[in-house]
């Protein structure tokens, strides 16, 4: 039987939403007119197209905010289940590989468990998306020339943790009842990547024949 997703998102506590838009603020109502379209029932490619008068940047930092809590929290379901033994390696199959490489701890490309790497990421991610210098929330303050080759690599790491998720824990996300959740998210996920040119082709390789499948 499917689980309500409040109760399984509910599970874990470490991996939960680090983030919050401000009232008040424009891109707060950015982030409400995308929900207001996602729960609307429109396609989900629609959804993601920029609306006519915002600005691209505001519009990507959104999305990128919401990602990482999104994808935060479908981890953390299933956080107890990916452990040192059982993924001692972060991976997706045995064709795929992913290593960590920082500009602090690990300024070479380190090879990780799949926990390690995720608790990694999720610091880092969190450590950008609230960096004024880098997420600027002050009205009339601009985004860094290169926010987009930011967002880039933080959606390109985000992605790693789909390849991950639906390779060696599938059977968590039907045991759960969060597939057809998990399903949407990496669906909205992938056509905002997609309108946006926003993460490479050859990154989407390990997930391709299941976008064919489901992203039609």
């Amino acid at each position: 039987m499917a689980l309500c997703l409040k109760q399984v998102f509910a599970k874990d506590k470490t991996f939960r939403p680090r983030k919050r838009f401000e009232p008040g603020t424009q891109r707060f109502e950015l982030y409400k007119k995308a929900q207001a379209s996602l729960k609307s029932g429109l396609d989900l490619r629609s959804v993601v197209r920029l609306p006519p008068g915002e600005n691209i940047d505001d519009w990507i930092a959104v999305h990128v905010v919401d990602f990482f809590n999104r994808i935060n929290l479908i981890y953390g379901t299933m956080a107890e289940r990916c452990s040192e033994t059982s993924c001692p390696v972060m991976a997706g199959g045995p064709r795929y590989e992913y290593r960590w490489q920082d500009e602090r701890q690990y300024r070479r490309p380190a090879k990780l468990s799949a926990p390690r790497y995720m608790a990694l990421l999720m610091d880092w991610i969190e450590g950008l998306i609230n960096d004024e210098e880098v997420f600027p929330t002050r009205v009339g303050v601009p985004f860094p020339r290169n926010f987009q080759q930011v967002c880039t690599k933080i959606l390109t790491r985000l992605f790693r943790v789909f390849v991950h998720v639906y390779i060696h824990h599938f059977d968590s996300i039907l045991s759960m009842g969060a597939e057809a959740h998990v399903n949407t998210c990496y669906k909205h996920f992938y056509y905002f990547i997609r309108e946006f040119s926003l993460v490479d082709q050859r990154e989407l390789e390990p997930l391709r024949e299941m976008t064919e499948r489901i992203c039609h």
